[in-house]
């Protein structure tokens, strides 16, 4: 579990923009996608919502759809994006690009058992979710030691947000499939009482008209 001392000073989760695999719905992992251009729009209209929180600095997985997406925001900021490679996103293995009609032909049981107990899924040649929890709370740590009273803004991918955000509440990954964290949303926690408080899970406000 992530714990924080007593800080003044929020976390934003943002996920990445719009990607050409996003339109049909696949296994992304770490194939290096960059966005679209209705991608790079979300990028800039969740910029406008970032500037009240007073983000001192920024980091992003350094797959190119995040790493874009954090660059329009650091753009609008004043601010460079530093790669983490703690944010990358989770490794399918043997299931990146696949769909998931493809996913569920080529391993119906592992395709249930994903829907079912995400929690207990280890992708044949990948990761499963407790890999991707140990590296995401180490990159959040090393973030508080570097900024330990300053706002941070963090750009990730869909499995990585959702893991952060379970973890930020202090709950399992078994609870995976009851978060949801959509294009170029916005999460907020503050840590004024000295542990993670959600202002915001998920909000794509600011998308609305795109």
């Amino acid at each position: 579990m992530i714990e924080w001392g007593a800080m003044e000073h929020y976390l934003v989760v943002v996920r990445h923009g719009r990607t050409g695999w996003n339109l049909v719905e696949r296994f992304r992992g770490r194939a290096d996608i960059g966005l679209d251009g209705v991608g790079v729009e979300q990028a800039r209209a969740a910029s406008r919502s970032l500037p009240r929180y007073q983000p001192r600095a920024i980091y992003a997985s350094p797959l190119e759809r995040a790493a874009r997406t954090a660059g329009v925001i650091g753009q609008a900021l004043g601010l460079e994006p530093v790669a983490l490679p703690q944010l990358i996103d989770m490794d399918f293995g043997d299931w990146t690009g696949l769909t998931l009609e493809q996913a569920a032909r080529k391993d119906g049981q592992l395709y249930k058992l994903w829907l079912k107990a995400p929690h207990r899924v280890r992708f044949p040649g990948g990761e499963g979710l407790a890999e991707v929890r140990e590296r995401v709370e180490a990159g959040v740590a090393l973030v508080r030691e570097r900024h330990p009273q300053e706002t941070v803004v963090l750009v990730s991918h869909k499995v990585v947000c959702k893991v952060l955000v379970l973890a930020l509440l202090g709950l399992e990954n078994s609870r995976f499939w009851q978060v949801e964290q959509d294009l170029a949303a916005i999460s907020v926690f503050d840590f004024r009482l000295g542990r993670p408080s959600a202002l915001l899970i998920n909000d794509t406000c600011h998308l609305k008209g795109l």
